[in-house]
């Protein structure tokens, strides 16, 4: 079947680094604090996240971006929403987990989303993706007329070190370095594109929470090992947990052990996913965590242990 008509891509992903590097055979772009989407444009727009499901709903605001676009084409890139000209990833995430269509209705108006494409998979009917990233950024170039709703990123080649410090100044996420020659790997991480970051971040699951003085609510964090689910502390979520009563509780604890000074927790069904921002260490824990939101774009299983924080 056709790329375009199969709308089942899975992007390629990202590496890791923890410095950034100069090398006049890369670009580099920001890191958009955003979600990672795949937009298909013909005669109508459809955004898929990374699991393939359908994000237009949620943001309605963008329904007409393929007016923008002069062939049929895939996109690469990052719904965002800025406010005060910085991405909120937190405004983006209220938005993705909402079922109010009032509520969506007013952020959208309020707080308009924008999809910045990065790259571009697919073009008059043909596959991109064996093409050179260079190749394929002077084509997205050439295909899209930019808007307030649908822009492209920006890049500059070889000085990696001073965009990352630029990033850092103004608290920015981070950096994407990209080679040059690259080409695109469905579902792939390669050392052709790597990440540095200001602040680093993962993915645990919502295992639980305290309930504390002055209405502050402590979140138990967990991340899986192969099947089995390891405690991994704590992140405070402030005074409003609304989120948290929708889950489902259980009468036990989620872990094969209980984690000493959890003893007074709700446990909850291991179903919420949330994105918790941190300084990184070298001690293995999580320094000054700060709860980003939570995401309905991943499950559980898939936040595993890593090496990382």
């Amino acid at each position: 079947m056709d790329l375009f008509d199969e709308k089942n891509i899975k992007p390629m992903l990202i590496s890791e680094m923890t410095e950034p590097f100069n090398d006049p055979d890369w670009i580099y772009e920001l890191k958009l604090d955003g979600i990672r989407c795949i937009a298909y444009l013909d005669k109508d727009t459809e955004l898929r996240n990374k699991r393939n499901d359908r994000l237009l709903p949620k943001v309605p605001e963008l329904s007409n971006i393929h007016q923008f676009a002069k062939e049929r084409c895939i996109l690469d890139g990052e719904l965002v929403i800025l406010r005060n000209g910085v991405p909120d990833f937190f405004e983006l995430q209220k938005r993705a987990l909402t079922t109010n269509q009032f509520k969506l209705q007013l952020s959208s108006e309020n707080y308009p989303a924008c999809f910045v494409a990065y790259d571009i998979l697919y073009s008059k009917n043909t596959r991109l993706t064996d093409l050179p990233l260079q190749e394929r950024k002077d084509i997205l170039t050439n295909t899209i007329t930019e808007n307030p709703k649908l822009a492209i990123s920006r890049y500059i080649r070889e000085k990696g070190i001073e965009l990352f410090s630029v990033a850092k100044s103004q608290h920015l996420e981070g950096v994407v370095a990209k080679k040059l020659s690259s080409k695109y790997y469905f579902d792939k991480r390669t050392k052709d594109w790597i990440k540095f970051k200001y602040l680093a971040d993962q993915d645990f699951v919502v295992c639980g929470y305290i309930a504390k003085e002055k209405g502050v609510t402590s979140i138990v964090l967990g991340q899986y090992q192969g099947s089995d689910l390891i405690y991994k502390g704590h992140v405070t979520f402030g005074v409003k947990y609304g989120e948290l009563r929708k889950l489902e509780t259980i009468d036990h604890s989620p872990f094969p052990v209980t984690p000493p000074g959890n003893e007074n927790a709700v446990w909850l069904k291991p179903e919420l996913v949330c994105v918790v921002q941190y300084m990184p260490n070298e001690k293995g824990s999580l320094r000054q965590p700060v709860l980003k939101g939570f995401r309905d774009d991943k499950k559980p299983i898939d936040c595993q242990v890593s090496d990382k924080i």
